[in-house]
């Protein structure tokens, strides 16, 4: 069995194309699921990423797919080493991601009654 080596990368510096493209493939899941979160954030973010928010990726990147998406979901928190900043702030953007492909709550007004 091999593990992949996180890259180390210097904070608040940005990744280069390359580095972003071989992030964008080790993204690739094998659940549904995990690539709709995944995919949604790049939309939002990937132009955007600094060298932190691509640690973080990595980082999750070796989880199983169940995992990460208990994680995805907030069904659980990150805990013991993966319980870094990095990964915490990629959380909270997928979170938000996640939940801005979510159709608006209907509004219920007192006048229709």
């Amino acid at each position: 069995m091999t593990l992949t080596q996180t890259p180390s990368f210097a904070p608040g510096s940005v990744p280069s194309a390359d580095e972003l493209r071989r992030l964008r493939w080790r993204c690739r899941r094998g659940l549904l699921e995990n690539d709709l979160f995944i995919d949604r954030f790049f939309e939002l973010h990937g132009e955007n990423l600094t060298n932190a928010l691509v640690q973080g990726l990595h980082e999750l990147m070796d989880l199983a797919d169940n995992d990460l998406l208990d994680l995805f979901l907030a069904r659980k928190q990150p805990e013991g080493d993966l319980d870094t900043p990095e990964v915490r702030q990629v959380l909270e953007l997928m979170h938000a991601a996640g939940a801005s492909r979510l159709p608006p709550q209907a509004s219920v007004s007192n006048s229709d009654h």
